[in-house]
C-alpha cells in the first residue's frame, strides 16, 4: 500500500526546492572535495560514502547547475611518500615538498585519486573528465619564494606552486560541452616545471576565474568549528570580519588556514558564497544548497550586506 503522507512530503520537497533551481540553473558551482573523502582500495564504506556524495554532484548536475570537482590528495601523498620511505612535513598547513615528494605527490593526486573519482562517477553514469591544472594550461603557477621562519632562517617549500593565472577557457569548454571537470592539484609554469599546489587554493582561484556563484568544500568535519574538538561549536554563518577573529583565537589552525585563506581569496575576488559541508552527511551538499536552514557553515563577504535566499514561491 502506498504511503500518501510521504508521496505528498517529497512533492513539497521538491516544490520547496524550485526558487532556488530558478535561482542557479545555469550558473557555476566550484566543488571542493577533500582527499579524505577518497577510500582505499577494498574499503566498501569509504566507497559507499564517496559513491553518496558524488550521487549529490550527479543531481545538481541534472538540475542544470555547471558543476567543477576540485579534489584534494593530502592523505593518499602522505601514505604513498611513507611507502616510499619519505618523511612528511607540513607547514601552516602546505606541505613541503621535494623532488621525491612531488613525484609522489603526482602519482598520488593525479593518478589514485584522480582516477578513483573518475571510477565512481563511471558507476554512477556522471559525465566526468579528468584533468589537472598542468592539461592545456589550465594553472599557471610559479615555485614558492622561500620565507624567513622563525628562527630568522630562509625556509623553501621546494616544489610547491603559486598561482599566477587560471584559463577559465579550458573549463568552460568542458562545462559547455556538459561534462563534469574533475581537477587535480597540479600546475606548471612556462618552462613545463610542475609544481603541487594547495587544492584549496586552487579552488578558490578556479571559483574566480569562472565567476562561480558558490564555491562548496566538502570537509570530514561539520563544517567551520569554534572548536575543533567540538561538533556542536559549529559557526552556521559568518563574514570575513568573524573570519579573522576566529583566525586570531585560534580556532582556525593547521589545515584548516589554507581554507580560511581561500575563503578569503574567494570572497574578495567576488564569488558571493562559501560554504563548508561533511562530505559524509547524508545527504549534506543538497540540504545546504537547497534550503534556507543548511547544515554547514556559509561565509559571506559582509554579513550587512547579506541578501536572504529566495523565498518559497507557489
Amino acid at each position: 500500500m502506498k504511503d500518501v503522507g510521504q508521496r505528498i512530503a517529497e512533492v513539497a520537497g521538491l516544490k520547496h526546492a524550485l526558487p532556488y533551481l530558478r535561482l542557479f540553473q545555469g550558473k557555476t558551482f566550484v566543488v571542493k572535495l577533500s582527499g579524505e573523502a577518497i577510500p582505499a582500495p577494498g574499503d566498501a564504506a569509504g566507497t559507499a560514502r564517496l559513491d553518496a556524495f558524488l550521487e549529490q554532484i550527479e543531481i545538481v548536475h541534472r538540475l542544470g547547475i555547471r558543476v567543477v570537482v576540485v579534489h584534494g590528495g593530502g592523505p593518499q601523498t602522505t601514505a604513498l611518500a611513507a611507502r616510499l620511505g619519505l618523511p612528511t612535513t607540513q607547514v601552516d598547513g602546505r606541505r613541503v615538498t621535494d623532488a621525491p615528494t612531488l613525484e609522489a605527490a603526482v602519482m598520488a593526486t593525479a593518478g589514485t585519486v584522480n582516477t578513483t573519482i573518475l571510477a565512481a562517477c563511471r558507476r554512477l553514469s556522471i559525465p566526468a573528465v579528468g584533468v589537472s591544472g598542468v592539461d592545456a594550461g589550465l594553472v599557471v603557477a610559479h615555485r614558492r619564494p622561500p620565507i624567513v621562519s622563525a628562527t630568522g632562517l630562509p625556509f623553501d617549500f621546494g616544489f610547491v606552486g603559486d598561482i599566477d593565472s587560471v584559463d577559465a577557457l579550458v573549463l568552460e569548454r568542458l562545462l559547455t560541452a556538459g561534462y563534469v571537470p574533475i581537477v587535480a592539484p597540479l600546475a606548471a609554469d612556462a618552462a613545463g616545471t610542475v609544481f603541487n599546489v594547495n587544492a584549496d587554493t586552487i579552488a578558490a582561484e578556479v571559483a574566480r576565474a569562472l565567476g562561480a556563484a558558490k564555491l562548496l568544500f566538502a570537509l570530514a568535519v561539520p563544517g567551520l568549528l569554534e572548536r575543533a574538538e567540538d561538533p556542536a561549536s559549529l559557526v552556521s554563518l559568518t563574514d570575513l570580519a568573524g573570519l579573522a577573529e576566529l583566525e586570531r583565537q585560534g580556532s582556525i589552525s593547521g589545515g584548516m588556514l589554507p581554507k580560511a585563506r581561500a575563503i578569503r581569496r574567494a570572497l574578495e575576488a567576488g564569488v558571493p558564497r562559501v560554504h563548508m559541508v561533511p562530505f559524509a552527511g547524508r545527504d549534506a551538499l543538497l540540504v545546504e544548497l537547497f534550503t534556507n536552514e543548511g547544515i554547514g557553515t556559509m561565509v559571506v563577504a559582509k554579513m550587512a550586506a547579506l541578501e536572504p535566499e529566495p523565498e518559497l514561491v507557489s
